[in-house]
């Protein structure tokens, strides 16, 4: 009986919404790899994150004043600041300069190891309790991540890909750190509110790029640049962060980013469809052992509730 109660409340709107936002979400995310690689391959990473963060930025002005919350405690301004810093200013930081290194694929398979990331941040912040399988797949999965680097040599798409894939974790550590304060900090402000403050907070942080824009232009073709960077800014920066923040309010931090796992099939779907990526059979070996190294995390946290559950 309770059991077909709680099947039935999982099937409510109100329960699946916060689900679809975060796979809409890490759809975009996904797509998001492809795009920006062609990006860098034509203008200075500066100038790409001050467009994608100035027109997602001016795609939210006209709602600033239904977004406009008031600061509630003294300690949540650090703490906004703080999730501004990692996520998009170093995040972004560190992710566009990985992907004039590495391509696409290999840094959206990277991004595999985030929600183990989380889940160790997790324990540390949050007192959540990881068991010693979440642990081996958490090791498991950066040796796939150290094998799919020093595996790769350099190519057209990835001229050097172990730096690259190194500041491409530097990008998942700040995206953990984000994630584990946006679920703090969304008790107290809407999920589109601390979408304003990020994009805000990286237009301000990366207008060198602007400098940049004006002295270097656009390249050799203006209006592709354009139009990939407002898909970039519209919808990725603004959109898929505002329904990642909108799922993370509704969802355990855990639950939510779970679902990150399926950014690198994505991101690898995308390279190879508009930019041509492929994967060396050493670099999808490693791939599979940083998928084996997520499920296992996954199963020895399911196996952990259920011992506990058992003993309650």
């Amino acid at each position: 009986m309770t059991t077909d109660h709680q099947k039935d409340d999982s099937l409510k709107p109100q329960n699946i919404f916060p689900v679809l936002a975060v796979l809409g979400a890490v759809f975009l995310w996904g797509s998001s790899f492809a795009a920006m690689k062609h990006l860098v391959t034509t203008i200075n990473p500066w100038t790409i994150m001050w467009l994608r963060t100035g027109i997602a930025t001016l795609a939210l002005i006209p709602f600033t004043s239904r977004l406009s919350e008031p600061v509630k405690k003294g300690k949540d301004r650090k703490a906004l600041a703080l999730l501004a810093f990692l996520m998009p200013c170093l995040y972004f930081l560190f992710e566009s300069h990985a992907l004039t290194y590495t391509s696409a694929t290999q840094a959206g398979l990277i991004s595999a190891s985030l929600p183990l990331m989380v889940a160790v941040g997790a324990g540390f912040f949050f007192k959540e309790k990881t068991t010693i399988i979440g642990w081996l797949g958490l090791a498991i999965s950066i040796t796939g991540v150290g094998v799919l680097s020093l595996t790769g040599s350099p190519s057209i798409n990835a001229t050097n890909p172990i730096l690259g894939n190194m500041l491409e974790i530097a990008a998942m550590i700040s995206a953990t750190g984000y994630m584990l304060l946006v679920k703090r900090l969304s008790a107290n402000y809407g999920p589109w509110t601390l979408t304003a403050v990020q994009n805000a907070s990286g237009c301000l942080f990366f207008i060198p790029g602007l400098y940049l824009l004006i002295r270097d232009g656009l390249g050799p073709d203006p209006l592709t640049i354009l139009i990939i960077a407002g898909y970039l800014g519209a919808f990725v920066t603004l959109g898929a962060f505002g329904l990642y923040n909108v799922g993370m309010s509704k969802l355990p931090a855990g639950k939510a980013s779970a679902f990150i796992n399926l950014v690198p099939a994505i991101a690898a779907f995308f390279g190879w469809l508009l930019l041509d990526e492929t994967l060396t059979y050493l670099q999808m070996l490693a791939s599979l052992i940083i998928f084996a190294g997520v499920w296992l995390a996954q199963c020895g946290d399911k196996i952990g509730r259920k011992k506990r559950l058992c003993r309650a």
